[in-house]
């Protein structure tokens, strides 16, 4: 993905404000990092309804605030850019189905706060939905928004419905769509829509042991473009900590990636591909199978894999795999 020159110089030396750290649940487990978990402020407003009519580049249509913010009729930008969706990719089902391709966007490259769907195998997206359904997949922080609409919609969901989108998003070729860069100084940011933006005040700060994923354009992804994507700024050296990790298992602290995921990281049979995903999400799997609150009949085989990995080694982990072709 080629990103602006404009974009990069004001992001190379640039980190996040986490969200305030959750409370430990009862169980007295550690909480988990605020910026892999973020969570919307309340009754937020992300876009206020002008009454205008809004573009956005490549794009003839003209879609108002209301229109774009129809998750029953969702805002298609770019309908060439993607095969025909299916009925519940785009409209859902009213009242708890929401169309997929709100969240996931309609060419499924999806968003920090969700999963990209592109290119994943079918059996696999429908595992997981019958996991949140069962309740067999949760997430770390039972606060934030994104898996909790997934509950909701799983479990209205019917499995016609869940394999009609599986099939869509499997057909889908996931492209270029995170910028992985380096660095030791980041913008302050805060939660927006359930993902980090820079923070109103501006600054910056050490970027710590922490991914940083933010947009590209604020404005367009706000709109819901599905052609805008992201950027990802990651500790210096943690993309080369990362490739040890995955290409060599670290010494036998993990298991070498390749082995379940493919040689290219592309994913082999119904085991998922992990090129070029969002670090965020990544880290986050990891975290929650880590922590025992992702389970269901395939997570298993990531017991072992994820069983001493630090936090930090996550972080690695997710910086390289992010970084590689899709």
């Amino acid at each position: 993905m080629k990103l602006p020159i404009s974009v990069l110089a004001i992001f190379i030396s640039v980190s996040s404000a986490s969200a305030a750290t959750p409370p430990q649940n009862e169980k007295s487990a550690p909480a988990p990092p605020s910026w892999a978990y973020p969570i919307a402020p309340p009754n937020e407003v992300v876009l206020k309804n002008d009454g205008a009519p809004h573009q956005v580049p490549g794009s003839s249509k003209s879609l108002t605030v209301p229109q774009i913010l129809d998750s029953f009729n969702i805002p298609d930008w770019h309908p060439d850019g993607h095969p025909a969706l299916p009925r519940v990719v785009e409209h859902g089902r009213k009242p708890g189905v929401r169309g997929c391709g709100y969240c996931h966007l309609p060419n499924g490259q999806g968003r920090p706060e969700n999963a990209s769907l592109a290119g994943l195998p079918a059996p696999y997206i429908e595992q997981q939905v019958r996991d949140i359904r069962s309740g067999a997949r949760r997430s770390s922080e039972p606060r934030m928004g994104p898996p909790n609409n997934m509950i909701m919609i799983a479990e209205e969901a019917s499995d016609d419905e869940v394999k009609s989108a599986a099939e869509y998003f499997s057909s889908l070729k996931l492209k270029p769509w995170i910028k992985v860069v380096e660095a030791a100084t980041v913008l302050k940011t805060k939660v927006s829509g359930s993902m980090l933006v820079a923070s109103d005040g501006g600054g910056t700060e050490p970027i710590g042991n922490r991914i940083i994923e933010t947009p590209v354009n604020r404005e367009q992804t706000e709109l819901r473009d599905d052609a805008s994507g992201f950027l990802a700024f990651v500790p210096p050296g943690s993309i080369k900590k990362g490739e040890a990790l995955v290409t060599t298992g670290g010494a036998g602290k993990t298991t070498q990636c390749a082995i379940c995921h493919g040689v290219d990281l592309r994913g082999l049979g119904p085991i998922p591909r992990l090129a070029g995903r969002s670090p965020s999400y990544l880290f986050r799997q990891l975290y929650d199978l880590q922590h025992g609150v992702r389970k269901g009949p395939w997570s298993d085989l990531m017991k072992a894999p994820v069983a001493h990995l630090s936090e930090e080694d996550m972080v690695s982990i997710a910086a390289y795999l992010a970084s590689r072709e899709p």
